[in-house]
């Protein structure tokens, strides 16, 4: 077996799918399902089972994969460590945000990082958690800061951070009192595509009740997301911290969803089958601290993982939602 084919094997499971590892992989479908083949050959194992969803491990794939993924890890750390031998221990990692934290802790991060952390240069890329849940599994970023990342055996994570969501909308006379979840599924919502967190959240809490929300708009970006609330065309289902600077400025006001309340869950997640880096605890240090600081602003609409004083951010215009989720949370 070569690294090469060790490589092609898990990326396939971790795709699941054939043509799917195919298009990542940048390799055609059939030269693909050659070094497989090639590879039970010399094994003497089926190492794949094919199905109508796609492909999964047979036990003794099963087991390869857990091989693979320590020989490859054997293999990063390797140059990492011999790399670090003429770099004088330095070392980058590849970071992702959602968008939100991009705007909110973004900045703050890549300076802290560089103040903090010198012999660590932090990449940082922007996009939504599904997609950032995507790109850890083929590699294509280290680490990421992403919500509601699915426990599976390929990724490992921590939780962060639990935050409800809010129901945005042009002021009216509600202000910023909570809404039952079954009267915002009434509201014309702008969502984004399926397979985001929220869009995800909502949909199957809908279902759990037997409805459906009114998505009168797919859109996948945040900025679109708050233009098209503010031209009062639709409402949006987003995190508080997105639209806090309109709240302030009065153009958009939040309400808490309730009964129930829309929880998501903020990961610091990793491929499984990549080690922890010698900077990640103190990465991970200075990622927590810039979400405590970033708790100063969505107040009780977020808790914590571990137990943490909290601050709350001033009253506002907005002041009735935080106070009813403080209400909550007491």
């Amino acid at each position: 077996m070569t690294l090469r084919q060790l490589t092609y094997f898990v990326r396939i499971v971790d795709a699941g799918n054939m043509t799917r590892a195919a298009e990542q992989l940048h390799v055609a479908q059939p030269a693909l399902g050659m070094q497989i083949r090639q590879m039970e050959e010399s094994l003497g194992a089926v190492l794949l089972t094919r199905h109508s969803r796609g492909v999964s491990p047979t036990p003794a794939g099963a087991l390869l994969y857990a091989h693979a993924c320590a020989i490859l890890e054997r293999v990063r750390q390797a140059r990492d460590e011999v790399a670090a031998c003429n770099a004088d221990g330095h070392e980058s990692v590849r970071l992702g945000l959602t968008p939100t934290l991009m705007l909110l802790i973004g900045a703050e991060l890549a300076v802290e990082i560089r103040d903090r952390i010198p012999n660590l240069f932090a990449s940082l890329a922007e996009d939504m958690s599904h997609v950032l849940v995507e790109s850890l599994m083929r590699g294509d970023i280290d680490l990421a800061l992403a919500y509601d990342v699915p426990d599976v055996p390929q990724l490992r994570r921590t939780p962060l951070l639990c935050e409800d969501l809010v129901l945005v909308a042009l002021p009216d006379a509600h202000g910023g009192e909570p809404i039952p979840f079954t009267d915002a599924l009434e509201e014309t919502l702008v969502l984004p595509e399926p397979g985001d967190t929220v869009r995800d959240l909502v949909v199957r809490t809908a279902e759990e009740r037997g409805m459906a929300p009114t998505i009168a708009y797919v859109v996948r970006s945040i900025p679109a997301i708050r233009s098209l609330i503010l031209r009062g065309v639709a409402s949006g289902i987003l995190p508080y911290g997105s639209i806090e600077a309109d709240i302030r400025a009065g153009k958009l006001q939040a309400r808490r969803i309730v009964e129930p309340a829309l929880q998501r869950t903020l990961y610091l997640a990793a491929h499984a089958r990549r080690g922890a880096s010698r900077h990640e605890v103190a990465l991970a240090a200075v990622v927590r601290a810039a979400l405590h600081r970033l708790g100063a602003l969505l107040g009780p609409l977020v808790t914590f993982v571990e137990a943490a004083p909290q601050t709350f951010p001033e009253r506002s215009a907005n002041a009735t939602v935080l106070d009813s989720a403080r209400d909550r949370t007491a």
